[in-house]
C-alpha cells in the first residue's frame, strides 16, 4: 500500500466512531420508555389513593426490628477484630531437606 491509501484508511478509522455517535441509538428502548410512562400515568389517574390503601408489608414486628437495629448500632461501638487476610498458608511449616 502506498502512503496515500494508508492515510485514507487511518482517517476513515478515526472518523468511524464520530459517525456512529450521530446514529440513533435506541429507538425501541425509547418507545418502550414512553409506553411505560403512559401506563404509569394511567394507573395513577385511575387510583390516585393507592398508596394509602396498601396492605402492611410482610416482615418482622416492631419490637424485633428495634432490637436488631440496636444490635447493629452496638456493633460499631465495639467491632469484632478482623482476622489477617494475607496470612493464609504462611508460617508453621517446616523446610524440607533440612
Amino acid at each position: 500500500m502506498n502512503q496515500s491509501t494508508t492515510l485514507r484508511l487511518a482517517l476513515l478509522a478515526a472518523l468511524a466512531p464520530l459517525l456512529a455517535a450521530c446514529a440513533q441509538q435506541s429507538p425501541r428502548t425509547d418507545a418502550q420508555m414512553e409506553q411505560a410512562v403512559r401506563l404509569l400515568t394511567v394507573q395513577q389517574v385511575r387510583n390516585p389513593g393507592a398508596a394509602r390503601n396498601a396492605p402492611p408489608p410482610d416482615g418482622i414486628d416492631g419490637r424485633a426490628a428495634a432490637s436488631a437495629y440496636a444490635q447493629y448500632q452496638k456493633s460499631f461501638q465495639a467491632p469484632e477484630p478482623q482476622p489477617q487476610a494475607f496470612t493464609i498458608g504462611i508460617g508453621g511449616g517446616t523446610a524440607k531437606g533440612k
